[in-house]
């Protein structure tokens, strides 16, 4: 039994050290598997924290603050940790307040984004299926999420209302992803967008607030396995404002929005991995 035990302790120092050398990168093959397992790790860390800190902050009456803070605490964390560095242009425009955030959305690695530039009082929403993952999901329902069921059209339009009226009684913006997924493009782009968050902002009548970040497979690559250091760009636009608008213009405003999203997701082209992090 004694031999045993020592070769389960000498198996888990091989794996360890395994580990570490692939995040620094002397075991070239292993960096990507390293270097995610510490990004989900502290995601869950964080996510964890920020269900105790989301509670706190309910009963100080400023659940509103909850993601911005537990965003701000992740992207110190992992944007140390991994060398990763966000660089916000027109960061000032993030204070616009109520309105409906939009940023694309190329990987898991937008997460470390969101924590680098979610604004003060503001949520997100996110499929409902989210709600009931540990840690990160108890951490969105204590700190205000709007969670939608994409598969039921009456369910979403019931959350967009609920979450329309907190707008407005709470000026508490709303962040979302308008394409609706995951791209994982390697050369600059977005996807399709979907309407529902310009319907919700007419609904609101709040102002659109896109920004972008540039591509940055060059050093993060789901489909390479490539996982380094670098410097993501992102840059905010100028608001778009609703004001006045109806069910009829968000064929305008989703056309519009896609194309200042899509030109200014080309002018930034690439994220750049050799910057000094």
């Amino acid at each position: 039994m004694p031999v045993f035990s020592q070769l389960v302790q000498y198996g888990l120092k091989g794996l360890l050290a395994s580990l570490v050398l692939g995040f620094f990168g002397v075991i070239k093959p292993l960096q990507f598997y390293a270097r995610l397992t510490v990004y989900v790790l502290l995601i869950a860390a964080c996510g964890l924290s920020g269900a105790v800190m989301s509670a706190v902050l309910t009963l100080l009456g400023k659940q509103g603050l909850s993601q911005w803070a537990v965003a701000r605490l992740f992207y110190g964390l992992a944007g140390t940790i991994l060398g990763i560095k966000v660089v916000i242009k027109n960061p000032e425009r993030l204070q616009t307040r109520p309105a409906v955030f939009l940023s694309n959305h190329q990987s898991e690695l937008d997460i470390l984004i969101l924590g680098a530039t979610f604004p003060q009082y503001c949520s997100v929403t996110a499929k409902k299926a989210l709600k009931y993952y540990p840690f990160l999901g108890w951490f969105m329902a204590l700190s205000g999420s709007v969670f939608i069921d994409r598969g039921n059209r009456n369910d979403a339009l019931k959350a967009f209302e609920g979450a329309s009226k907190r707008v407005n009684r709470d000026k508490q913006s709303v962040f979302m992803f308008p394409e609706g997924t995951r791209s994982y493009y390697e050369t600059p782009g977005l996807l399709p967008f979907k309407k529902g968050a310009f319907h919700f902002a007419v609904q609101a009548g709040v102002p659109v607030v896109p920004y972008v970040a540039s591509n940055y497979s060059g050093f993060v690559n789901f489909k390479q396995r490539k996982f380094e250091g670098g410097v993501i760009e992102i840059e905010v636009l100028e608001p778009i404002e609703t004001k006045g608008m109806t069910r009829d213009d968000v064929a305008g405003l989703y056309e519009k929005t896609q194309q200042v999203m899509g030109e200014a997701v080309e002018r930034l082209g690439y994220g750049d991995a050799k910057k000094d992090n």
